[in-house]
């Protein structure tokens, strides 16, 4: 099996050459000091410099669609200065319901010379343009909003907009106050303006409940809008607590690490943005149950910055096979994948097997999970007449024959019904699915499709695309793979988003170094200096003999981006066969779509069943 030669430099392990280039930092925790000023994008807007636009409205009722708007206030703040107001009637041309009257005061006397909403809506999106939008119950006076733009043929500006009611629960316990009314609020708060249900003075007293609930929010480090914003919404308690713990990280692609008070990683992820990352995990838009389980365990964070998001998701995964962290799902046992072997005896036979051997056997895979290799073996049997018994046979003596045979699923080699030679033709069929081309088993079993199809047997049909489906994306898979992992060395670029380079160095599909050179930076120096430093990888058994699938995937997948340029190349070349499974990609995308229908590789829908393919014995 492959090994590194001992003394020769793993991924990380770059030493400084006399060419500028991006090396990989070492591992910071969170809360260590970074020392370095952050950007403005970094920092966020503050909210002492952020404009407010209160607004408040008094409406006939409480539906967009079947009341209109009779008055809109608004109050223009930042840093706590007042810096405009605006205030106007507005005729709804609804007639104003009479408790409606008497609790605002409005009549229909009062509207009857204000102008209408199509001339009122426009100075007020004016007068807001570029503002924070505030409201008491917000999704209220919005809502109206909203719709009156969408009536009018406006575009909604897209106003961030922070309610004062959310706010308040937030930023106020129950031994405050017992409600978040805004004349409530306004009388804890002692506010300068008391609410009348009139649109300006409710206004200019949400204004005076908003100055107070930002001074609560800051012992609870919320000083920038973002900040704000996520503040008002539901974040769990954990979350809240331990936000702390992407403090310090850094705006950079690579490998973030949770762990406990012991040490143990708990979750292993990638980002082209660590801290924006780790951020996420505060916030509300995190919602997975097993997350917030783990942030309570979680004690830090730890960051690997990398040179592109290439080297991050190749260290994440080594990182997850190594730790296998609780909390990660995928990726976590990559030695636990499957293989379909065809053995080598005078009449070979399919084996489902975990390990690859150094033998003349013949080996299609990787599959995530025995049921999936078990499928395409399904799909070999219904194309070639294959034994399934499990006992050598020989070429002399003949032995009992299974009921496969007697119903003819089975040539009997057993009995000597077939010679070695004719039997092998069988054989080969497989391995020219796994060498080249496999048109043979494929022919067959579209043929047998079209029979199901024919006679309306379209479940068993389903079955039998099914069996199709998993023995052809097993054999790009395969190809796909052995046609990187055969090359010792391939060396790639990449056009970073700054203008400088990405490189990879991949040796028998493991990616064996990653660097960057920044913009105005030759290229070729760093180059230079990425394979005097990259790990030494030697070939060795099987089509992934250095790395796992995952691996290789994720470097082909960089290697096939249009931006990708291929520098140099060991070996043979980087190639697939021509009359390769790649070619049927039309009928696997053909096959997807029908997925859902009654008749397979056809548009038409109808109801699907699955059914459990037939068990290879290995």
């Amino acid at each position: 099996m492959p090994r590194a030669v001992p003394g020769a430099a793993s991924l990380s392990s770059y030493p400084a050459p006399t060419v500028p280039y991006v090396p990989v930092p070492p591992v910071r925790r969170s809360g260590e000091p970074a020392f370095r000023q952050q950007s403005i994008d970094e920092i966020g807007q503050p909210l002492a410099t952020t404009t407010f636009v209160v607004v408040d409205l008094e409406t006939t009722g409480g539906s967009p669609a079947d009341a209109g708007i009779t008055e809109i206030g608004a109050v223009k703040v930042c840093g706590g200065e007042v810096l405009g107001e605006f205030g106007t009637l507005v005729n709804p041309g609804l007639p104003i319901p009479p408790f409606v009257a008497a609790l605002t005061g409005i009549t229909e006397a009062m509207v009857a010379p204000a102008p209408a909403l199509t001339e009122a809506l426009p100075s007020f999106l004016e007068f807001a343009r570029g503002a924070v939008l505030v409201a008491h119950n917000a999704p209220f006076d919005v809502g109206f909003l909203k719709a009156a733009c969408a009536k009018f043929g406006y575009p909604w500006p897209g106003f961030p907009v922070v309610d004062t009611v959310t706010l308040a629960r937030r930023a106020l316990t129950r031994d405050e106050v017992p409600n978040c009314k805004l004349a409530t609020l306004a009388a804890h708060f002692h506010t300068a303006t008391q609410p009348s249900h009139r649109a300006l003075d409710d206004a200019r007293a949400t204004v005076d409940v908003l100055h107070r609930l930002l001074e609560r929010v800051g012992s609870h480090q919320v000083h920038t809008l973002d900040e704000l914003v996520e503040f008002c919404r539901a974040v769990h308690p954990v979350q809240r607590r331990k936000r702390g713990l992407a403090d310090g990280l850094p705006h950079a692609p690579g490998v973030y690490v949770f762990r406990d008070g012991s040490g143990r990683p708990l979750y292993v992820g990638t980002s082209r943005d660590i801290a924006t990352r780790v951020r996420s995990y505060f916030t509300a838009a995190e919602t997975r149950s097993r997350m917030t389980e783990m942030l309570t365990a979680a004690e830090r964070v730890e960051a690997v910055e990398c040179a592109h998001a290439l080297e991050a998701g190749v260290r994440e995964l080594r990182l997850i096979a190594t730790h296998k962290p609780p909390y990660n799902r995928r990726s976590k046992f990559p030695e636990r994948v499957h293989w379909l072997k065809l053995t080598d005896e005078p009449f070979p036979r399919l084996s489902i097997v975990r390990k690859l051997a150094d033998d003349a056997g013949c080996y299609l895979g990787p599959f995530s999970s025995r049921r999936t290799a078990e499928t395409a073996a399904a799909g070999v049997y219904d194309a070639v007449p294959l034994r399934q018994c499990t006992r050598r046979l020989s070429v002399r003596t003949a032995s009992p024959a299974c009921a496969l045979a007697e119903i003819g699923r089975c040539a009997a080699p057993c009995e000597l019904q077939i010679a070695p030679a004719d039997y092998a033709r069988h054989a080969d069929a497989f391995r020219d699915l796994v060498h080249g081309d496999p048109a043979v088993l494929v022919d067959r079993l579209l043929a047998r499709i079209g029979e199901l199809a024919t006679d309306q047997r379209y479940e068993e049909a389903a079955t039998v695309r099914g069996r199709l489906v998993a023995l052809l994306r097993a054999a790009v898979r395969l190809q796909r793979l052995r046609s990187l992992t055969s090359i010792p060395e391939l060396v790639a670029a990449r056009r970073a988003d700054d203008g400088g380079w990405e490189l990879a160095v991949v040796r028998y599909g493991r990616l064996a170094a990653a660097g960057t050179a920044p913009r105005g930076t030759a290229p070729r120096p760093v180059l230079a200096a990425l394979l005097a430093t990259a790990e030494t990888v030697r070939g060795g058994v099987g089509p992934t003999p250095c790395a796992t699938g995952e691996e290789t995937e994720l470097i082909l997948a960089f290697l096939n981006r249009p931006e990708t340029r291929l520098v140099e190349s060991s070996g043979a070349g980087w190639c697939c066969p021509a009359s390769g499974a790649e070619r049927f990609h039309v009928l696997l995308q053909k096959a997807d779509a029908a997925r859902s229908s009654t008749d397979p590789l056809s548009d038409r829908g109808g109801p699907r069943t699955i059914h459990r393919p037939t068990r290879a014995t290995a």
